[in-house]
């Protein structure tokens, strides 16, 4: 029995405008058409198959440029037919749309999903693309001069190039005379004037309704990273008072570090058709959050692994490994997490989100929990024994819970969920054994 899902579609006798289907099984992953079933997969079989054997494959290659493979089968004495599509590297299109398959339906693309699927067939990201009304007077040249100097070590001739067409040409950023997206991004006096989202957004937060200031970023991405981390350091991240014998200092809250390869990931990662890209800063957390949603084949347990690297704009990604700000291995997120260990702080909770990637990163602020706070918020004595387990060691998971309690795994399951419910705790971690619960704040 085949019942109807991305790579197969059901159907009792042909219509054309089952070619909007061929089109979109070519664009998406292949796939297979039959003719005489019904959805739930009972063979009904076809009066006029020897017709359509020879109408289906001229309508197919005529209407869409797809080559087919069409068969004629008899099951339960019955004639069926089966259309088989093959995925296509080329775009293809039906009377000028695109078509592609999400589960067992058929879409038409739009605007930026169409553009993105564009883009992905002809081989190119986004930042790779020219622009025909770029030229040498909408980049800055300062912003090349001091890539020079970041770039003295992995490019060591490039201290002694003093023609910027000929560093640019070079950085595989000019092609057949036209710049490419990344060189205005990268080092244009005003990228905002092509690309209207391309700047950041940060905020301090009281609640999630409760803005207290904000700042937007601008500039070419150079001077929007300058920017941003001079914004962090003297306004939004608070700092820790320490001393060396009579010196004194003043330490992030946050490893800079992390805060750092965790922005710069973002830049190069956004989607740059959607919207900017936005930092929330509370007492409490820290969240950034790009446009596009992770690269195929990555996942968000990848992301706590070594992986391979696959940035969305690969020039961009490029030039900043050239300029030092990142490594081409895919140890990015690795090393915030090593960060966020080394300050003894909660782990980064990294997520999918409003179709793109969000990084969530946890302070501690408070190592006790009050009498009072404890009866307001109706914890148990497990309860209130978890949060201080949590307050010092950062996390808590069933079993440590279960240690400290001398209680058993279903009592613990129920005093867990309550504390998720009561916003004390929030969940992480993978499903099973590898949950795990951070203060919530």
């Amino acid at each position: 029995m085949n019942i109807e899902n991305q790579g197969i579609e059901l159907k009792l006798l042909w219509k054309d405008e089952y070619l909007k289907t061929i089109c979109a099984f070519a664009n998406t992953s292949g796939g297979i058409l039959f003719l005489g079933k019904k959805d739930s997969g009972e063979i009904i079989g076809l009066k006029n198959y020897k017709k359509l054997l020879e109408d289906i494959p001229n309508k197919i290659v005529n209407m869409l440029g797809v080559y087919p493979e069409v068969n004629h089968f008899i099951k339960d004495d019955k004639d069926i037919i089966e259309i088989k599509i093959e995925k296509y590297q080329a775009s293809v299109s039906y009377k000028g749309k695109f078509y592609i398959r999400s589960g067992s339906t058929t879409q038409e693309l739009n605007g930026i999903s169409l553009h993105n699927f564009l883009l992905k067939k002809s081989g190119k990201t986004w930042d790779e693309l020219t622009e025909d009304d770029i030229s040498l007077e909408d980049l800055d040249l300062l912003t090349i001069e001091k890539f020079k100097n970041l770039a003295r070590n992995r490019i060591p001739s490039i201290i002694n190039e003093n023609d910027p067409m000929h560093i640019l040409k070079s950085l595989n950023l000019i092609v057949n005379g036209k710049f490419k997206r990344a060189a205005l991004l990268l080092f244009g006096k005003n990228p905002q004037s092509f690309y209207l989202n391309s700047y950041i957004k940060i905020g301090y937060f009281k609640t999630d309704t409760d803005l207290i200031f904000d700042d937007i970023i601008q500039g070419n991405l150079f001077k929007q990273i300058d920017t941003i981390f001079d914004l962090l350091v003297s306004k939004y991240v608070d700092k820790k008072i320490s001393y060396n014998g009579i010196v004194r200092k003043d330490n992030l809250v946050y490893p800079f570090e992390a805060l750092r390869e965790a922005i710069i990931n973002a830049i190069v990662h956004k989607d740059y058709c959607g919207v900017p890209i936005q930092i929330s800063v509370y007492d409490d957390k820290m969240i950034i959050w790009n446009d596009g949603l992770l690269m195929p084949g990555i996942t968000i347990e990848n992301l706590k692994q070594k992986h391979i690297s696959k940035p969305r704009n690969i020039l961009l990604a490029d030039i900043f490994y050239k300029a030092g700000f990142i490594e081409a291995w895919g140890r990015g997120t690795n090393n915030i997490i090593a960060e966020f260990k080394k300050y003894k702080l909660p782990e980064p909770i990294f997520s999918e989100k409003f179709n793109g990637v969000e990084i969530r990163f946890n302070r501690i602020i408070s190592k006790t929990v009050s009498k009072s706070e404890i009866e307001f918020l109706g914890l148990n004595d497990r309860q209130a024994k978890s949060v201080k387990y949590v307050f010092e060691n950062q996390r808590i998971n069933n079993s440590e819970y279960q240690k400290i309690n001398n209680c058993s795994r279903n009592t613990a399951t129920k005093d867990l969920t309550i504390l998720v419910e009561k916003k004390v705790f929030i969940k992480a971690g993978t499903i099973g054994v590898g949950v795990y619960y951070l203060i919530a704040h």
